[in-house]
């Protein structure tokens, strides 16, 4: 790929709606939505926006990035749905990016265990630990679901400072593990996911780069499926 590599990133997966551009000098621009979760109204509203207030024509764009969750489910599909619908339609690459890895992102030239957690709900949290690298954060669990216990005895088992960041871990402070330490970063960042993926298109990493091979990480059942089994 060239150096004018313009990348649109499409973050959904959780309650907020967040869209940016990053190019050659970084982040061009970025529309982040936390009012009312109405993913579908408001995402592509907000691309248009952005693309006209950066002037930004959706031709220039080289590559899309999209946030595969885990997280909300409506709110993931909206995001995939969209962005593999405008990948097709404009012959680009798309590149999905896991939640975790982006809550992770901003904390990477830290020194301690970072620990992505989203909420769940019903009583569950996403999550999953990181090792800071000034070459982005290093995945060193799989991202599962789990109480908070669950996390927290992973976490304990480990015997490492540990920094926590995402929903999750916010909703659920009055019970994690003594020591560790929470970071005001709730959401996964339009940013984030924007550099990253321009990153990975500039490095080639493309192999599942196609919309077909960019799936949804779920890592459990819709609400809805959950709701008619136990019906």
């Amino acid at each position: 790929m060239g150096d004018s590599v313009i990348t649109l990133a499409i973050e959904t997966a959780t309650q907020v709606v967040g869209v940016a551009l990053a190019g050659d000098d970084g982040v061009i621009g970025v529309v982040e939505i936390t009012h009312r979760r109405r993913h579908a109204e408001t995402l592509v509203p907000a691309i248009d926006f952005l693309c006209k207030h950066t002037r930004v024509a959706p031709s220039e764009v080289a590559t899309i990035g999209v946030d595969v969750g885990p997280g909300l489910f409506t709110g993931m599909r909206v995001g995939i749905a969209t962005a593999k619908a405008m990948a097709m339609a404009l012959h680009l690459p798309l590149v999905g990016i896991c939640s975790l890895d982006l809550l992770a992102h901003p904390l990477r030239h830290g020194s301690k265990v970072i620990a992505g957690v989203i909420d769940a709900r019903k009583g569950e949290v996403f999550y999953a630990l990181y090792r800071p690298s000034p070459s982005g954060a290093q995945r060193v669990t799989e991202p599962r679901t789990g109480s908070i216990d669950d996390f927290n005895a992973d976490v304990m088992a480990r015997g490492e400072d540990v920094v926590a960041v995402g929903d999750g871990a916010w909703r659920y402070r009055d019970e994690l593990t003594h020591g560790i330490e929470l970071v005001d970063l709730a959401h996964p960042s339009a940013s984030a996911l924007a550099q990253l993926a321009r990153e990975r298109t500039l490095a080639g990493d493309l192999s599942e780069a196609s919309a077909e091979l960019v799936q949804p990480m779920y890592l459990r059942a819709p609400d809805a499926q959950i709701n008619w089994s136990t019906r």
